[in-house]
């Protein structure tokens, strides 16, 4: 734990040595907000204003988005040979991995207070950022190159997209529907508008998503670690 707190600690200040990231970070559910409301609200409708709609999808593509750059920083930490220094530290892969994952967590958190403060929406949208991030770092260990892990995010963008994130699953083609409603970004943006705004909470459906993810997601990390590492 004391080495995953100083990896995360390290995380954290490499962040803070690119000002422009960070504030990009920080800025950006904001703005996403304005984009979806005033360009495409008018054109859409749904029986509600668009905004409180659109709020908890929002929320889901930026932590999303916020999380998948663990890709990003796991993959240059691999192709740096920083890591060859924390093994003759004795730092295990597991802390490292953990390190990057808990700032991931924490530039989330203060990206997501800009948007909402609602203490329980925030707590269940950490988890889901977890489990996401860790899913990101063992996409920055099967990778090489950073330039590649940070095609990792729009792949996970599109599970935000292809959900009720930003319209109705019922207004979606049939094809498209079923896989709408059975992947993770459904039940977890229901959740968190339900949460939000009053009306049903899918909350045992996106925790059982949130769980899977992580735990399969932990287990590949591990797995490719020892793998990058084995020579």
């Amino acid at each position: 734990m004391s080495n995953a707190l100083t990896m995360a600690g390290r995380c954290l200040r490499l962040s803070a040595r690119s000002p422009e990231a960070l504030l990009t970070a920080l800025l950006l559910p904001v703005l996403l907000m304005l984009v979806f409301v005033y360009l495409f609200g008018g054109a859409v409708s749904i029986g509600t204003r668009y905004v409180n709609y659109v709020a908890p999808g929002v929320l889901l593509l930026c932590a999303v988005t916020g999380a998948s750059t663990t890709a990003v920083t796991v993959c240059q930490d691999m192709a740096g040979g920083i890591i060859d220094r924390f093994r003759s530290l004795d730092v295990r892969g597991t802390a490292m991995l953990s390190g990057h994952v808990v700032a991931s967590l924490l530039r989330n958190l203060a990206s997501t207070l800009l948007v909402v403060a609602v203490a329980i929406g925030i707590g269940f949208l950490l988890f889901f950022v977890a489990a996401v991030s860790w899913l990101a770092a063992a996409f920055g260990l099967l990778v090489r190159v950073p330039e590649a892990a940070n095609s990792g995010a729009f792949f996970l963008m599109f599970f935000c997209y292809a959900s009720s994130a930003f319209v109705p699953v019922r207004t979606m083609p049939t094809w498209l529907r079923g896989f709408a409603e059975h992947q993770p970004a459904t039940p977890v943006t229901e959740t968190i508008r339900g949460l939000l705004l009053g009306g049903p909470v899918p909350l045992g459906s996106a925790l059982a998503w949130c769980a899977g993810l992580m735990v399969v997601s932990v287990a590949l990390s591990a797995i490719l670690f020892r793998r990058r590492t084995a020579a």
